[in-house]
C-alpha cells in the first residue's frame, strides 16, 4: 500500500497517516492479515518522528481496523470481508456523517450534490471489492 502525505496540510499527520490506511484497505490494497510497515519504516520513509506515526496506529488499534503484536507488528485485523460492522462503529460513524452534513448545509450544498457525491465517493471504493 503506498502512502501520500501532505507534510504541509493542517491535517495532522498522524491524521493523514490513519485516514490514508483506512482507504487503502477500502481499496484492497491492504487485506485482513496482512502487515503494515514498522512505525520506524514508515517514520524513516516520511522524515517524520515515529512516535506520529504510533499515533495514528493506536488510533486504528483502539478503532478496531488494525491489531498489534510485539514481534508481527502491526497486522490489517478488519476488511470489507470481514463481517459486519460493530454496534460501537455504526454510531461513532453516525455521529460523523452527521457533522459533515450539517457543514454541507450550511455551505450551501443541496441534497442532490450531496447524494451525488456520496455516491461518486462509495463507487470508488466498490470498484476494488
Amino acid at each position: 500500500m503506498q502512502l501520500t502525505l501532505d507534510l504541509d496540510s493542517e491535517v495532522p499527520i498522524y491524521q493523514q497517516i490513519r485516514d490514508r490506511i483506512v482507504e487503502g484497505i477500502a481499496r484492497q490494497q491492504a487485506r485482513e492479515g496482512d502487515p503494515l510497515p514498522s512505525t520506524r519504516q514508515l517514520a524513516a520513509d516520511f522524515g517524520i518522528n515515529f512516535h506520529t506515526v504510533n499515533k495514528a496506529y493506536d488510533l486504528l488499534r483502539q478503532q478496531g481496523i488494525i491489531r498489534i503484536n510485539r514481534k508481527s507488528g502491526a497486522v490489517v485485523r478488519r476488511d470489507a470481508t470481514t463481517g459486519p460492522p460493530e454496534a460501537a462503529f455504526i454510531d461513532d460513524w453516525e455521529e460523523r456523517v452527521r457533522v459533515l452534513l450539517a457543514e454541507a448545509t450550511v455551505q450551501g450544498m443541496d441534497r442532490q450534490d450531496v447524494l451525488r457525491r456520496c455516491e461518486a465517493l462509495l463507487m470508488n471504493f466498490e470498484e476494488h471489492t
